[in-house]
Parts: structure tokens; C-alpha cells; sequence
């Protein structure tokens, strides 16, 4: 019993990683090293001469 206890979570670990080789292979990725931008920088001036939009939730002025 204490054997299987040691050999069934190290054969597990063993199939998730025989798994996650297989889904590389299976589904490759053509440009898996470049990664997007998170977002592109604002200069303080452009930043300060367009206002920001109104937060969710908030009632628009009226005319």
C-alpha cells in the first residue's frame, strides 16, 4: 500500500507533464515568444489635454 502511495501522485505528475508536451506539439504556436504590448505609453502633455471618460455607473449630464 505505502507503495502505491508513493508511485500513483509521482505517475500523475508524470501524465499531466506527457500531457502538456503532447498539447505543444498538438496545437504550436506560431509566435508563442513575442508577447503584445500591456498597453502603449502616454505622454504627461497628450495625457493632460484629453479628458478622461466618465467612470461606469455614473449618470450622464443632461443638455
Amino acid at each position: 500500500m505505502a507503495m502505491l502511495a508513493v508511485l500513483i501522485p509521482l505517475l500523475m505528475l508524470g501524465v499531466v507533464l506527457v500531457l502538456g508536451r503532447y498539447e505543444e506539439l498538438l496545437l504550436p504556436q506560431e509566435n508563442a515568444d513575442r508577447r503584445e504590448p500591456a498597453g502603449v505609453p502616454v505622454s504627461p502633455a497628450s495625457a493632460a489635454a484629453t479628458p478622461s471618460p466618465a467612470p461606469a455607473g455614473t449618470a450622464a449630464p443632461s443638455p
